[in-house]
């Protein structure tokens, strides 16, 4: 359970500048005795934003292909639980704001509850309960006869193909193509080159209290700031544990994304986010045929090849800041960005992804001592963690209908009387692109 630590003093109420120094790993920067936290905060803060039907929330428990696949069937695939945790790491289908939390202490391992006091401006009342889930039953094994039999394997068919690189036009050299079915390990080990590492923040766990829980699944409202005094109560947790954050810490802005059809392409256009370290976006589309027909496309707005899978979520500031410099995460300032011609066919049908990434903050208390002889003792440690994360078919889900989708923003506003002379287009059912991307 150790993280690096940072000093932030009580005595400043604002979060930014606690947040200042750079997090110490113990025992490597000085001499300096740091001992553990004896309690230890996870705050995940997102919002996701979506032009997609509101079914498609249930993104988060049956995973992405499965209820993309659900809907182009015809599923209902709607969430009757208000709010569940691990929102944060949903797809992004489930638009809103979202906050995991958990705590945990040393002095208290099996600590069931808590309670985080909030600042008025949650909307959330005084505080959130905190729950922990109960260990799991041991489970009894009890042997029986099976029947042998003979492994059988099939060899993967169809292609896989990636495009990089923000443009109106595809670059030369690409696109890198990997023929699933005469490919070796090697050549995979080769081809699919993915960044990203995933951390663990916020834990619903035996001795983790932790909010959205089944006895309190209110949604975080649309207004909600996490400006303000938060403090943790529970046995086993130091009464000292309260944390001031400021607007650099709250939840970010949503993603406003127009996408634009032109000659065969899709111009991005976004209003950057304060806060913001970086951007990146990915889309995956493809055709599915009989035989060996079937083929997966890929394209990412990095300048490196990357399928980006690992990438459309937290990632630790020296990473991003790596990749900034690598030039495979957009930069703060950028706003626009072209996904190729030809990629995706005539229709351009693909899923679209995006994330602005947020900073990782660490706080704790009582600050580091000056005089590096004297030992650092925190009582407690916070860390906390932002992004804003965009969903869509690419080009926008415009027009489409069938599963209730909404016009989108990018969507010309002109009246069918002002433009008499263009021919009504048949619409697109949203379920049909997706049949057509998933090969139902």
């Amino acid at each position: 359970m150790s993280l690096p630590l940072t000093a932030a003093s009580q005595s400043k109420p604002t979060a930014s500048a606690q947040a200042k120094t750079a997090p110490a790993k113990t025992g490597t920067t000085s001499a300096q005795i740091s001992k553990p936290p004896i309690a230890l905060a996870y705050i995940d803060l997102a919002t996701n934003a979506s032009d997609m039907p509101s079914g498609m929330a249930g993104a988060q428990s049956g995973g992405f292909l499965g209820v993309l696949g659900g809907m182009a069937r015809g599923d209902s695939a709607g969430n009757n639980r208000g709010n569940v945790f691990g929102n944060t790491h949903s797809m992004g289908f489930a638009s809103g704001r979202f906050m995991d939390v958990s705590v945990f202490t040393s002095k208290n391992t099996s600590l069931t509850d808590a309670s985080q006091t909030l600042p008025p401006g949650m909307n959330l009342g005084d505080s959130l309960k905190l729950i922990a889930p109960l260990p799991d039953k041991p489970v009894t094994y009890t042997p029986t006869e099976e029947s042998p039999s003979d492994p059988s394997y099939e060899k993967p068919k169809g292609k896989i193909s990636i495009y990089w690189g923000c443009g109106e036009t595809v670059r030369p050299g690409q696109p890198r193509t990997l023929d699933a079915a005469k490919a070796t390990p090697e050549d995979y080990a080769k081809f699919f080159v993915m960044r990203g590492k995933l951390t663990k923040g916020a834990r619903s766990q035996p001795g983790n209290p932790a909010w959205p829980n089944k006895a309190d699944d209110r949604k975080v409202p649309d207004n909600a700031s996490l400006v303000g005094q938060h403090q943790f109560v529970g046995n086993g947790i130091p009464e000292s544990f309260k944390l001031n954050l400021g607007p650099g810490h709250d939840l970010m802005a949503a993603i406003d994304l127009v996408q634009t059809r032109k000659d065969g392409g899709v111009s991005l256009e976004w209003k950057t986010i304060p806060n913001a370290r970086g951007y990146f976006i990915s889309v995956m589309g493809g055709q599915s045929g009989k035989g060996d027909s079937t083929e997966v496309v890929v394209w990412t707005s990095s300048e490196l090849p990357d399928f980006g899978f690992g990438l459309v979520d937290y990632q630790a500031n020296a990473d991003v800041d790596k990749w900034l410099n690598e030039k495979v995460i957009l930069p703060a300032n950028t706003n626009k960005c072209d996904v190729p011609k030809g990629i995706f066919g005539e229709q351009g049908a693909g899923m679209l992804r995006m994330i602005a990434y947020g900073s990782d903050s660490y706080f704790a208390y009582p600050p580091r001592p000056i005089d590096s002889k004297v030992a650092w003792e925190p009582d407690w440690q916070t860390k906390l963690r932002m992004k804003s994360t965009y969903s869509s078919i690419l080009g926008g889900m415009g027009d489409m209908t069938g599963m209730g989708g909404r016009r989108n923003n990018n969507t010309s506003q002109v009246e069918p009387q002002q433009r008499p002379e263009q021919k009504e287009e048949p619409k697109v059912k949203a379920t049909d692109v997706l049949k057509g991307l998933l090969g139902f």
